[in-house]
């Protein structure tokens, strides 16, 4: 019944999205030249999960955790170890515990996660964490020979930020995700230069992308009407 009643709270600009970014992601796949329904797959569980998350829905990090196993295998077939080590040893478990928090923190027990402004304590662990846990990969993917070494690791730290931000229900998780986004975009553009049915990945990172600017900008919208119902002034 919850699952019903969150597809039916898209609104139209929503399903509008939803539906370009399916189309995008398909029609790419069509012109690949090379098949890849696993790819596919992923990129379609990863844009339905966007659209979720945009709303504060607990459906957008169960599908997130999904996105998160698929992407990782498909990196490891392009010797992509980074982005494969973060989604199945960050994105994957981090999305679980967001999961956990968001159904803990509802607003007014409705289906939509409760926003949250973080403390000086959480603001200054984030550049902290940030660049512990990208040096630490940094040489693990060193290490493993990864492709792309540069730009595995800004995707590291991108990430991770975007997932801190998320678990801690805050805004700011899209424009760091938008970030990651365009890290990605660079890394299955060099993957697509040699092997066409990585294509659809560029797509999916573009509308993921897309996505990811909506997101901020309902969640910001979420926040001041969350705000405004409480009684609370409008924060930062």
């Amino acid at each position: 019944m919850q699952l019903i009643k969150t597809i039916k709270s898209l609104t139209k600009f929503e399903c509008v999205l939803w539906a370009a970014s399916v189309a995008v992601v398909s029609a790419s796949f069509l012109c690949s030249g090379k098949p890849d329904f696993l790819t596919l797959a992923a990129s379609l569980v990863g844009v339905s999960a966007l659209i979720f998350v945009s709303k504060g829905a607990v459906l957008g990090q169960l599908l997130t955790v999904s996105f998160s196993l698929l992407y990782g295998w498909i990196s490891f077939g392009f010797h992509y170890y980074g982005e494969m080590a973060t989604y199945l040893g960050m994105t994957a478990p981090i999305a679980m515990m967001s999961v956990i928090s968001w159904l803990r923190h509802p607003y007014q027990q409705s289906a939509e996660v409760e926003v949250h402004q973080l403390t000086v304590r959480q603001k200054a662990l984030l550049p902290i964490l940030t660049s512990l846990v990208t040096w630490l990969f940094y040489y693990i993917l060193r290490f493993w020979g990864t492709a792309n070494l540069f730009w595995s690791t800004v995707s590291i730290a991108t990430s991770f930020s975007a997932s801190y931000l998320m678990l801690m229900r805050n805004p700011w998780y899209a424009l760091a995700y938008g970030a990651n986004d365009v890290v990605l975009i660079v890394l299955w553009v060099l993957a697509a230069v040699s092997d066409r049915s990585s294509l659809p990945m560029v797509f999916c990172f573009l509308m993921f992308l897309a996505n990811d600017l909506y997101g901020y900008w309902n969640w910001r919208r979420m926040k001041r009407r969350q705000q405004k119902a409480s009684g609370y002034p409008p924060g930062e």
